[in-house]
């Protein structure tokens, strides 16, 4: 255990649920557990559906698989710890685990948020170019608009945990959260940490205020098109198109905007470990769910997958 005696930190603790009964903190890991194990396999099953049903080898399920394999990283990074300090609270993380786990956070959430960007501009081109679809949405483009949305996540988290971690820890070595995220972390050193809450705003407002932007800006370009269209048929269609990816990006974008864009002087690490739990649990869950549900060329894929199960074709015939 660290000492706090004006000696260097190598240890944290998380503060995360410690406030609660035990009885509650048993409800909560049986949830969150619950909701890990449906995030992985949901993301899971759209890798597959996409990587198998020749149906969806087009550039808008390509994106969809890229965004579900950086949820299922995102999570592996986050959630897995969350659940051990519900069962064992008092168990310490090392300075240099708590790096790694800030890194692969920052990495794939940010690689998140431009993924959702690279899908709002494909569904830009699909509806208000599409003569010129395959040849803007080539095989190049595919390659290199997800290969530059992980290297912006790298490059930023490089940026953030080198910004955080070459402050000093002394003394202080509870954080109060439940993953070692970037303000519970500053507000720990024990030296002015100015520009690095500086650094940190500039970088929530390049990943956060850039991409919303540039959706916002398809988006208003692709209702502008719709709604030239004649038939009303045609024009339900192209919202169809949209709809589960406007979902996924309000929610995923709205609960990190609350979080990381607003003033210093109005955060409150309660407030903000209670929505981190929206985003890091549940959000991730809406990916699977929300293209599952509502889009129907990803349901077709599903029921043409188990037609084509034997396992399952045997146990209908039970």
């Amino acid at each position: 255990m660290p000492k706090s005696n004006s000696t260097f930190v190598t240890e944290f603790l998380f503060e995360g649920f410690s406030s609660f009964r035990w009885q509650h903190k048993l409800v909560f890991f049986v949830v969150f557990l619950t909701l890990y194990l449906l995030t992985l396999s949901g993301n899971v099953i759209i890798v597959t559906i996409i990587r198998l049903d020749h149906h969806l080898h087009t550039p808008m399920y390509f994106f969809l698989s890229m965004l579900s394999i950086s949820e299922i990283c995102y999570t592996v990074a986050i959630i897995p710890l969350m659940l051990s300090g519900l069962l064992n609270p008092h168990q310490p993380i090392a300075t240099q685990s708590c790096a790694t786990q800030l890194f692969f956070y920052l990495t794939f959430g940010i690689n998140n948020y431009f993924l959702l960007t690279v899908m709002g501009y494909d569904r830009y081109v699909a509806i208000c170019n599409p003569l010129r679809y395959s040849v803007i949405m080539g095989k190049r483009a595919c390659i290199q608009l997800p290969s530059g949305s992980l290297g912006i996540g790298l490059g930023m988290a490089i940026v953030q945990v080198t910004s955080v971690f070459g402050l000093p820890f002394c003394d202080a070595f509870v954080i109060s959260h439940f993953f070692c995220d970037v303000r519970p972390l500053l507000k720990l050193a024990c030296t002015d940490a100015t520009v690095n809450e500086i650094i940190n705003f500039v970088v929530s407002v390049c990943v956060l205020v850039l991409p919303m932007g540039l959706v916002f800006i398809s988006y208003v370009l692709i209702i502008s098109t719709i709604l030239k269209i004649a038939s009303a048929e045609g024009r339900k269609k192209a919202f169809a198109t949209c709809a589960s990816h406007l979902t996924v990006v309000i929610i995923h974008y709205g609960c990190a905007s609350i979080i990381y864009l607003k003033p210093k002087s109005q955060s409150s690490l309660g407030q903000d470990r209670l929505i981190s739990v929206t985003y890091t649990v549940i959000t991730p869950l809406l990916n699977p769910a929300v293209y599952s549900l509502r889009n129907k060329e990803v349901k077709d894929a599903l029921h043409r997958a188990v037609g084509h199960c034997p396992c399952l074709l045997n146990e209908g015939r039970l």
